[in-house]
């Protein structure tokens, strides 16, 4: 079945000599891996490697046969051309770290369309704005409304966070229950929108306790999901 939709690209990896093999978040079919057959060696093709670069936005034209197989792209335009997701050091450093947990915790092999627009609009917030030094922090926040355990935070002003329950409670039930500035910090990050980010002031102390505490987060409710590779490099960056 041929298919137009919008992608964003979680992965390419080089497969033999001088094929890749792309994985792409699609609007219309959710998670799909494309074989691209000579693209490495071919300077004449309608597919060039620069399109397949982390979170790149593309319009696809796609064969789909929707059999667990590698599918194919007949043709690949940019969709949003970013101006500094791949060009500023600190951006394209977040950027590989978002796309590594997105690999980790993003499976769907159907459509999500609500997914899709989160993973659009953040991404071009992202590329526009300066103020984004917590913007990884509430990315991954928000994801997890998509992915199944968004913190239940009906008991927001609550000064311990239960990891497992996903709620804000006032004791300790288990080894998996928090109570120090990471909870304060969830606090603020729930129920705001990225262009109130710049209201909140973090130290890299801070900010690296937290995405621990998230990363661990994600652990638990996600099976399979391990802490990023790209997690120290982030940190070096920041630092």
């Amino acid at each position: 079945m041929l298919v137009k939709t919008k992608a964003i690209v979680f992965s390419a990896l080089k497969y033999g000599e001088a094929d890749l093999i792309v994985k792409c978040f699609t609007e219309k079919s959710g998670l799909k891996s494309y074989l691209l057959r000579g693209i490495l060696k071919s300077k004449k093709g309608k597919l060039k490697t620069s399109l397949f670069q982390p979170l790149t936005q593309l319009e696809l034209e796609a064969s789909h046969k929707d059999k667990g197989t590698l599918e194919y792209i007949r043709e690949a335009k940019l969709f949003v051309p970013y101006d500094s997701l791949h060009t500023n050091v600190l951006k394209s450093t977040v950027v590989m770290f978002l796309t590594e947990v997105l690999r980790n915790s993003v499976k769907e092999e159907e459509a999500n369309v609500a997914l899709y627009h989160f993973l659009e609009d953040s991404l071009n917030w992202f590329d526009k704005n300066d103020k984004i030094a917590n913007f990884h922090l509430l990315f991954l926040v928000k994801l997890t409304r998509f992915l199944g355990f968004y913190p239940d935070y009906s008991n927001k002003s609550a000064p311990v966070f239960n990891l497992i329950d996903g709620t804000f409670q006032t004791v300790e039930t288990n080894n998996e229950c928090i109570y120090d500035e990471s909870v304060v910090i969830l606090q603020q990050l729930l129920g705001i929108d990225f262009d109130n980010l710049s209201s909140i002031k973090l130290n890299q102390t801070a900010r690296s306790r937290f995405l621990l505490m998230i990363i661990h987060y994600y652990e638990i409710h996600l099976q399979g999901f391990h802490k990023p590779k790209s997690l120290t490099v982030l940190n070096e960056i920041y630092n």
